[in-house]
């Protein structure tokens, strides 16, 4: 099998000394809607980090529909005592809804300030405004990402969608959510980002 799931071949990565417990907060990109039981987007990235010898959990908390503010609003309960870090993946329905992106980066501004207070580590995945809502609010959305990650701390990707955006092969008939074969793209092109927050993670002591 090519793809990400070919790294199983690869030499293990030395074992942890227990196993770490992630969450993918997110909308219906991280939930997995259209696909089916282990395609979404959390359920592939385990497989893949297991590949690769990393003993971790990865919990789908995506809720689709759920805008930035949605995702605040159910952080705590989302996110259990007892994770490690979290990947958070939030902001697309804003865009796709027009909220003016100062509202966005308060309630991501929220979260990541709230995951900090309960020091949980995050990987922060940017995203990128429809071309048509004009260069003002482009500019103020796509940049507020990585403005948020350098405030906070956070390891930061981009773009969650990076490879996979407006490829008709890769995403189902709304073109705005991807195929199974997306999603595995997703994890292909994140992974070293997601290896470099995990070394991160393995220098923390237990919470």
């Amino acid at each position: 099998m090519s793809g990400v799931l070919g790294t199983a071949l690869l030499v293990p990565h030395p074992a942890f000394a227990r196993t770490l417990k992630l969450v993918a907060l997110g909308d219906s990109l991280t939930a997995g809607y259209g696909l089916g039981p282990g395609e979404a987007f959390p359920d592939v990235l385990q497989k893949a980090l297991r590949a690769k010898g990393y003993d971790v959990e990865i919990a789908n908390a995506g809720v689709s529909g759920d805008t930035a503010a949605a995702g605040a609003e159910r952080l705590d309960w989302s996110v259990p005592d007892g994770t490690d870090g979290v990947i958070v993946e939030l902001g697309a329905n804003d865009a796709l809804r027009g909220i003016p992106p100062e509202q966005t980066r308060a309630a991501l501004d929220r979260i990541l300030t709230r995951l900090g207070e309960r020091k949980i580590p995050v990987l922060l995945a940017g995203m990128l405004a429809p071309r048509n809502l004009g260069p003002d609010y482009i500019a103020a959305f796509d940049g507020m990402y990585r403005k948020l990650a350098d405030l906070h701390g956070a390891v930061f990707y981009p773009f969650f969608l990076e490879g996979v955006a407006g490829d008709k092969s890769l995403n189902l008939a709304d073109g705005i959510h991807p195929t199974a074969a997306g999603v595995s793209r997703i994890v292909e092109r994140m992974l070293p980002t997601v290896e470099t927050f995990i070394k991160r993670l393995e220098r923390r002591p237990p919470a």
